[in-house]
């Protein structure tokens, strides 16, 4: 089923955020983003771990880059970039990482968005992912080259 990527979804379990996070893999281009917010353990990292691998190898490392900030992964003819910038005081620190870098070579997967204070990437995918029960919720919102797409869900 051909899923647009504008609106609310229903992800019933980390399963079908992994799934999410897959059918994503199949549509990033380089110079995009897909920018994940939500609270701690609304699936964020789970979503951003299946693109990952989807993009790389099933059995790919993907560790949370919570300390290290970035983490970087060759796979499928571009180069990922995994931001997680939870512990950023300022959005420069976000630049002097390297996150207009990973554009322009490849694409980017940001986890904590907010702390860029509205100095997101132009073409980029926001995913809102909130607690619903034992499910989750994930509002799409396309800007830039995301407009009009859609996935194979």
């Amino acid at each position: 089923m051909r899923l647009p990527l504008d609106g609310d979804l229903r992800l019933a379990d980390e399963a079908a955020t992994a799934r999410l996070g897959a059918a994503l893999a199949e549509v990033l281009s380089a110079g995009e983003a897909i920018c994940l917010t939500g609270p701690l353990g609304a699936g964020k990292s789970t979503l951003a771990r299946a693109l990952i691998r989807a993009r790389t190898t099933p059995d790919e490392d993907v560790p949370s880059p919570t300390f290290t900030l970035v983490q970087f992964y060759e796979g499928d003819g571009m180069t990922l970039a995994h931001f997680d910038l939870y512990r950023l005081t300022s959005p420069d620190e976000a630049y002097e990482i390297g996150l207009d870098e990973a554009l322009e070579d490849g694409a980017a997967i940001i986890e904590w968005p907010q702390r860029l204070e509205g100095r997101l990437p132009p073409h980029r995918l926001d995913i809102e992912i909130a607690l619903d029960g034992a499910a989750r919720r994930a509002r799409l919102t396309p800007h830039g080259a995301w407009e009009g797409r859609s996935i194979e869900f």
